[in-house]
């Protein structure tokens, strides 16, 4: 009788224990992504951003290419605060929505790739002086490699972009230096039978 109860104490210790552990896992990997919401909305940042920055750029483009100069200040401005309206109206919406994916999305992912032990590092990491330090200086880092990057590879670039925009527009049947586009021949009537 005394196994028995000693067999259930066990059995009810260590599922105890496994929950607490559980709980614990579940607990780090929730201080994880509550640490990780400015990255979170910032992905959604990007991605409205990025959704707009086609329409903006043909508009620029329009712009500087079909609109008379006079007229060019006021429709930019104009095509500006639409463009402003929509990331207005559609990040928030963005936002909201990746924030509430991101448990879902990023809680199996760290329940099966983390132990407890190296979630609590990761942790204190990410709240360490050091990484902080590091996050702070990583835009300036980026920024000096795309600096140097574009500087050194910008005269072996613009010709193939050049050579590119020369070719979607005769692949588009659109003009090439500046003038009209070419006349099409005009339709033949089909032949009367």
């Amino acid at each position: 009788m005394k196994k028995i109860k000693l067999a259930l104490l066990t059995v009810a210790l260590a599922s105890s224990s496994m929950a607490a552990m559980a709980q614990d896992k579940a607990t780090l990997i929730k201080q994880f992504i509550d640490i990780q919401r400015p990255g979170i909305e910032s992905l959604a940042r990007g991605l409205v951003e990025q959704s707009s920055a086609p329409i903006a750029q043909a508009g620029s483009q329009y712009l500087q290419t079909q609109v008379p100069e006079a007229k060019r200040e006021a429709a930019a401005k104009a095509a500006d605060a639409e463009l402003k309206k929509y990331f207005d109206e559609t990040y928030p919406i963005v936002r909201d929505k990746a924030v509430q994916l991101a448990p879902g999305a990023l809680t199996p992912l760290m329940e099966q790739n983390f132990s407890e032990d190296e979630l609590k590092q990761l942790l204190a990491w990410i709240n360490s002086p050091l990484s902080k330090k590091y996050q702070e200086l990583n835009p300036k880092m980026q920024t000096a490699l795309t600096e140097k990057l574009v500087s050194e590879t910008r005269s072996s670039v613009e010709p193939k972009m050049q050579a590119l925009d020369t070719a979607v527009a005769k692949a588009l049947g659109a003009p090439t230096d500046g003038g009209a586009a070419p006349a099409k021949a005009p339709a033949k009537a089909p032949a009367k039978k």
